[in-house]
């Protein structure tokens, strides 16, 4: 039992939101008994909102810049704070800068995702203090206290944040790694379901899964270069931050290995459907899989991985049915061979990377061994994402307008029906309001569902727990539940934030007074965002779908060409072909959201569900065959073998560029099979193994290029 309850605490204590949930606990905790304590149960309310919002400003970072981001975010509060306190009484003057601060705000967001954290944050501390002013109005204070007490609470939460970064400055790193080992195997348990040879395995619906997937491992990889950049910076790093760095480079290399397509998987389960090597495939991504999650959870428990030797074996039988194929009085033929001798080398290199048999160390020396820094790194450049932002194609544009134009409907809707507890409109309206119509829809319903849950919560508690004091813990667990499901369980993160709030009323002596309007407020709120999503500027998804599917056609065209110039001077992980591979999985993993937020718009917005599943697919598809040629990299020895190689691989890149044209323009899409010179360059039959290879990939690219442009021209024309 003692080992059984300190195993669970250890996992426990490496979960990904422990951390966060611990900190708002003691933020939340401590804050309580001080005003308990002290007698100054009155300003409950303004501290804990305070609390909240600091922790929703967070973002991961070393305790160096934390300090510099605590500082701006403590700025942006003060200023909000102080102008909605000293506008409040001025409805015309407040009308005009809500709107206006609303926007900018928004469109500060441009500049990178920590200014958009905050930026959110600030946005939801005013109407804190919209709150917080408007009970004021029945106890007159001084204009200055409630933005005090506001800036008080974030400013306790800040120390405790910063003191948490510098007394564990690695924990993020290992968290966020560990998250991208577990989207690893996610992806290598639906890549092993392609490989059954069974007729009648709807592999599109699993090439479409394996995309959604995809779009988790690229958000993985993102998150963990910031928090590597935030701790590592220009230099080259050594120790720990050196190992966690070449874990990050390994992560990188298995993922371009797990995306790689070889050849196709329907013809691979018809033509090896007597032999057991696709069997033994699947067999070791699925044990590749547990691995990396062995891996994640040494990662969160400060463990090392345990030795396994099972995928060494697996690999020894899976070359020996690959030898006893290729022995057979037929084998299949040689394309095909040599496609599943790629494939079988390189499930054995991840292998390899997982039991650490080869373990891969920094890219090169100097520049090429850095990360790329996402965030600006001036205030000119900061500007310029900012500017080129400022147009009404930009969806942060479009957003930024119109939740500035709904909260200016809110504010007025709260006039016309009760001045008073009316700025929860405003709350719930910022909340729901979402960039894309799915997104608004889907929050629109949680916020509903998760508010009703918890008023009826908050009238059992109040009912249950009448005396104020005794609520005060009530109100500090649901602090931290909502912290804890808010990323994951909406409903319930709702649900509990409502229960806060009740409770917290309930200390000024208006828990039941404020369940109602805090009802109604939601209604009202959330269908002023559902009015503002369909009449404002609404973002169709449909009308982004030509230019995102441009931008993934020319990061795969800039993807394959610095694949083929490495077959010349051989394989280097230097810094650009790193950027075009993650741009490649970055654009392919927008592809995926903007079809799914598609798919949750009306119907009249929509192209046809049947066309956008299978033309994702096809787009994964065509991604994975890069991957493949990528995986496979190195210097051909032929000279006439590398040019044939070069010429194609530029024709190929040029068809790409040319589909992307055509479909940023709107124009017909047409194949590319009418090339001769480029059939001719792919029907080379001289040359080594490795020539043929890439050439016989190349094709299966052109041909995924033409299977995407019948399918755009089939949406279009739908």
């Amino acid at each position: 039992m003692p080992d059984t309850l300190a195993h669970r605490w250890r996992r426990l204590r490496g979960s990904d939101r422990f951390a966060e949930c611990l900190r708002v606990f003691l933020a939340l905790g401590g804050a309580a008994a001080w005003c308990s304590g002290s007698g100054h149960i009155d300003d409950a309310l303004a501290i804990l909102l305070g609390v909240i919002a600091c922790a929703l400003a967070e973002t991961e970072e070393h305790w160096r810049n934390r300090a510099g981001t605590l500082l701006l975010t403590l700025a942006c509060f003060a200023v909000s704070s102080f102008a909605v306190q000293w506008l409040f009484p001025y409805p015309a003057l407040f009308a005009l800068g809500l709107p206006l601060s609303t926007f900018v705000l928004v469109m500060l967001g441009a500049a990178s995702e920590r200014y958009a954290t905050i930026a959110g944050a600030t946005l939801l501390l005013a109407v804190y203090t919209m709150i917080g002013a408007d009970q004021a109005m029945d106890v007159p204070v001084a204009a200055w206290r409630q933005p005090l007490l506001l800036l008080a609470g974030a400013a306790w939460y800040g120390v405790l944040s910063l003191l948490w970064s510098a007394l564990a400055p690695q924990q993020a790193v290992r968290l966020s790694l560990a998250r991208l080992f577990d989207t690893l195997a996610a992806y290598l348990e639906a890549k092993a379901a392609l490989f059954t040879p069974v007729h009648g395995v709807d592999r599109e619906a699993l090439q479409l899964s394996l995309a959604m997937k995809n779009e988790r491992v690229v958000e993985a990889l993102n998150d963990t270069r910031t928090v590597l950049i935030d701790r590592i910076g220009a230099r080259r790093p050594r120790g720990s931050a050196g190992t966690r760095l070449r874990l990050y480079f390994m992560a990188q290399d298995i993922h371009e290995r797990i995306s790689s397509a070889h050849y196709p998987y329907d013809a691979l389960a018809e033509a090896l459907f007597h032999s057991d090597v696709l069997f033994r495939c699947e067999h070791l991504l699925r044990e590749e899989a547990m691995a990396c999650r062995r891996r994640a959870d040494a990662l969160r428990l400060h463990t090392t991985a345990a030795a396994d030797d099972g995928m060494r074996i697996s690999v020894e039988d899976l070359r020996s049915a690959l030898a006893a194929l290729g022995a057979r009085p037929q084998p299949p033929a040689a394309h095909l061979l040599r496609s599943l001798e790629a494939l079988v080398n390189n499930l054995a290199a991840i292998q390899q990377q997982l039991q650490g048999d080869q373990p891969i160390g920094l890219p090169a020396k100097g520049r090429q061994s850095v990360l790329q820094n996402p965030e600006p790194q001036s205030l000119r450049e900061g500007w310029e994402r900012i500017r080129v932002q400022l147009t009404p194609r930009s969806f942060r544009f479009r957003h930024a307008l119109r939740l500035a134009l709904a909260l200016l409907a809110g504010y007025g809707v709260l006039h016309l029906i009760h001045p008073r507890h009316g700025y929860w409109i405003l709350l719930t309206t910022l909340l729901v309001c979402q960039p894309s119509y799915g997104a608004t829809r889907l929050r629109l319903v949680q916020r509903i569902i998760g508010t009703t849950i918890g008023l009826v919560l908050g009238w059992a508690a109040l009912r249950l727990l009448p005396y104020g004091p005794w609520q005060m813990p009530l109100i500090v667990v649901s602090g931290v539940v909502f912290f804890a499901a808010r990323l994951r369980r909406y409903p319930t993160a709702t649900a509990a934030i409502t229960l806060f709030v009740v409770l917290c009323f309930n200390q000024l002596g208006k828990g039941y007074e404020v369940m109602l309007p805090r009802l109604l407020d939601t209604l009202l709120g959330a269908a002023i965002a559902a009015l503002a999503m369909r009449l404002v500027m609404p973002d169709w998804q449909g009308r982004r779908f030509d230019d995102v599917l441009a931008d993934t056609l020319r990061c795969d065209a800039r993807y394959l060409s610095r694949i083929i110039a490495q077959y010349a001077c051989g394989r280097r992980d230097d810094l650009d072909y790193r950027i075009a591979r993650r741009d490649a999985h970055n654009a392919n993993a927008t592809l995926s959201g903007v079809l799914a937020n598609m798919l949750r718009e009306p119907g009249q917005h929509q192209r046809g569900a049947e066309r956008l599943m299978r033309f994702l697919a096809a787009a994964h598809t065509l991604l994975g065959q890069l991957s493949a040629l990528g995986v496979h990299r190195q210097a051909i020895a032929s000279a006439p073998a590398r040019e044939a190689v070069a010429r194609a691989g530029a024709l190929v890149v040029a068809t790409l560029d040319h589909l992307a044209d055509a479909l940023a323009q709107g124009h017909h899409a047409a194949p590319s099979a009418d090339d001769p010179v480029l059939a001719e360059t792919l029907a080379l039959r001289d040359g080594d193994d490795v020539t043929r290879l890439v050439l016989g990939q190349l094709g299966q690219v052109l041909a995924q290029r033409d299977r995407l442009a019948e399918l755009a021209n089939a949406v279009h024309a739908g």
